[in-house]
């Protein structure tokens, strides 16, 4: 009984917290007017003839942005003129249509306002080798006309499903990326996303990874928590990481 009333009041908590942070954010942005241009971070295609891949994130938009961030992958082929640039959002779903989105566009763009950050780039022939697969699993992926912002399926859920099928994709999304931790319906165990650990996931509210890129990471309510022993960190829902910054760790 007395486990049932801390847990009751653990959810008030989260619920105040959310609904405190709406009322002091909402209203003050406007997705129609919002910045949507380059970063400037990418290579142009007509100076890097090589092929690439990028792994971004950035702050999600309006009050969402205390709580989370938005992930997207972007590659061109050698000697591209352009960048294919790929993500999932909710509201092309809500219209019937798929969760993805993509095609050519610009690979750095700041999402509604927020600067993007590359956490992985993969430059020349292990772009080469890795944009096929890449394609592969955007055409597979299980949850094209299926979208939740909470606990997933979502972007970032698309974009962990990603790195998990690419062996070269050797990076982690950041505790802050709501829905990495969602591995599939009904699935409880699989492989960390860079793949140097295992993970144990109920539907991306309840889990834990032990992984030598990921160290050790408690989801709770799809909020993730941990520490990074090899490069240290803290890693924290919400925030993000304190501490050393992240890379990918060859193996």
């Amino acid at each position: 009984m007395k486990k049932k009333y801390h847990f009751h009041h653990l959810f008030y908590f989260i619920r105040l917290l959310l609904l405190s942070i709406f009322l002091t954010a909402c209203g003050h942005s406007d997705w129609r007017t919002a910045d949507r241009s380059s970063a400037g971070i990418a290579p142009l295609p007509q100076k890097e003839k090589r092929a690439i891949v990028q792994v971004y994130v950035a702050r999600t938009f309006n009050w969402h942005k205390y709580l989370a961030v938005h992930s997207w992958i972007a590659f061109k082929e050698h000697g591209a003129e352009a960048y294919e640039v790929y993500h999932v959002v909710g509201w092309q779903v809500r219209n019937g249509g798929s969760a993805i989105r993509g095609g050519e566009d610009i690979p750095d763009r700041k999402w509604y306002g927020s600067m993007p950050v590359i956490i992985n780039e993969l430059v020349g022939e292990k772009a080469e080798r890795a944009i096929p697969k890449i394609r592969e699993v955007i055409q597979d992926y299980p949850y094209q006309k299926f979208y939740r912002m909470f606990p997933g399926p979502n972007s970032n859920t698309f974009v962990s499903h990603i790195i998990r099928s690419v062996d070269d994709l050797q990076v982690e999304l950041p505790p802050n990326a709501v829905g990495k931790d969602w591995i599939g319906e009904g699935d409880l165990f699989a492989y960390s996303e860079s793949g140097t650990g295992v993970q144990a996931s109920i539907f991306g509210l309840l889990g834990l990874t032990l992984g030598l890129a990921e160290g050790i990471e408690v989801n709770l309510l799809g909020l993730s928590f941990g520490l990074d022993i090899l490069r240290p960190a803290i890693k924290l829902p919400g925030i993000g990481r304190l501490g050393m910054k992240d890379a990918a760790v060859p193996f």
